[in-house]
């Protein structure tokens, strides 16, 4: 049903024939979303039903948004530049057109992706019929647009080395070659692009309680493995209005909140003695989800503060008392032998410092950010009343 061998691609010395290789590939991909449909009623989601949804998915989820790229990014702006006359009023009309083409198309991928993952996954085999048709013929109708018009537009108008400018931009967007242009750092951060597509977020889907709708998200953090799951930026901010924000690890949350553990004498600690109120953000890149949260910020009673303390490693417990955390010192060595003083006066068994204890973030907003293709991201918040009830609702991305 997926071819698996690619027809050899030209070279990028030939960004124009490179240009409707893509094309090829995207229409062999349409073909069999076309088998697909008339795969799965008979058979199913068998194993060529999941490959095929797999191969569809991944195409277009990792290589179709380049080509969308090179087209608003590098040829479009390129031609806009040289074309006149009857060219450049033929553009005029155009590029507007391709451009909404980019974006209609994003949007009815949407539908499909969900379908598609839950066929490469095995959890369904329906595929909607009008969605494949709607997405390939607005396909189909963009590429001969480009084919026809501005793929013999660039031909004419474009000279060897505005040829050669096109076939670098588009190497160097690919991760290919080493002749690509090379922007500094600071200025090729704005070409960095990830779309995201995993999952979507409805108010149908989320719970009535903010903390048991974080807890499963968590949870799910945990079983996809996400890298540290329980890292969180706490936001803070001095007593001249200025913010600071840092990573932390959280150490519980339950009903009452968000908690974790540092020196009160830190820059943190400071200004949560000026202004009691923090922010914190979880994000989990794997999953495409962040979760902000607002709220006034207490600290732990003693009790826990000496419990949780206890049960660090001997080492840590070593380090939280041995550094004066945020205050200047003058060399790793003299931080070093600060900590061998320390553990020799204090023991196996040392006691918790006063100036070291826990956090707890008493929650009134939390957020859960869902990512979705095109940045037209999923956001449900939730803010609590003054009765301790929660209200839920949808901002727009």
């Amino acid at each position: 049903m997926t071819q698996l061998l690619h027809d050899t691609a030209p070279d990028f010395d030939q960004p124009i024939a490179v240009l409707k290789h893509c094309h090829d590939r995207i229409r062999k991909q349409l073909a069999t979303l076309d088998k697909l449909l008339a795969h799965l009623p008979e058979f199913g989601a068998d194993e060529q039903a999941r490959q095929a949804a797999g191969a569809v998915l991944k195409y277009f989820e990792k290589a179709a948004h380049l080509h969308h790229d090179d087209e608003e990014l590098d040829l479009i702006p390129m031609l806009r530049a040289v074309a006149q006359g009857e060219d450049a009023a033929t553009l005029q009309a155009l590029a507007p057109v391709i451009l909404q083409d980019h974006k209609d198309m994003d949007a009815l991928w949407q539908d499909l992706h969900e379908q598609l993952t839950a066929i490469a996954e095995g959890h369904a085999a329906t595929l909607s019929a009008s969605a494949v048709q709607r997405f390939s013929q607005r396909y189909l109708a963009h590429m001969e647009r480009e084919e026809s018009t501005m793929a013999p537009m660039a031909l004419r108008l474009f000279s060897p080395e505005q040829m050669a400018q096109l076939g670098k931009a588009m190497q160097a967007r690919r991760g290919i070659g080493d002749t690509a242009p090379s922007p500094s750092i600071g200025q090729a951060v704005a070409d960095l692009r990830k779309d995201y597509g995993q999952a979507s977020l409805n108010e149908d889907d989320v719970m009535d309680d903010p903390m048991l709708q974080f807890t499963q998200w968590f949870e799910q953090a945990l079983k996809a493995e996400v890298n540290e799951p329980n890292a969180m930026s706490v936001a803070t901010v001095a007593a001249n209005g200025r913010p600071s924000s840092r990573i932390v690890l959280v150490k519980q949350f339950d009903e009452r909140g968000f908690t974790w553990y540092t020196n009160y004498d830190s820059r943190k600690g400071q200004e949560l003695e000026d202004h009691q109120y923090a922010a914190l953000l979880f994000f989990w890149s794997e999953l495409e989800r962040q979760v902000r949260i607002e709220g006034r910020v207490e600290r732990t009673s003693n009790e826990e503060s000496d419990r949780y303390f206890r049960s660090r490693p001997l080492k840590s417990r070593l380090s939280a008392i041995a550094s004066q955390q945020s205050a200047p010192i003058g060399s790793r060595a003299e931080l070093e032998q600060n900590y061998e003083a320390v553990a020799r006066q204090a023991g196996e068994d040392p006691a918790r410092p006063g100036n070291w204890g826990g956090y707890r973030l008493v929650p009134e907003r939390l957020e859960f950010w869902q990512g979705r293709r095109s940045r037209f991201h999923d956001r449900i918040v939730y803010e609590r009343q003054e009765d301790g009830s929660w209200t839920r609702l949808r901002l727009q991305p």
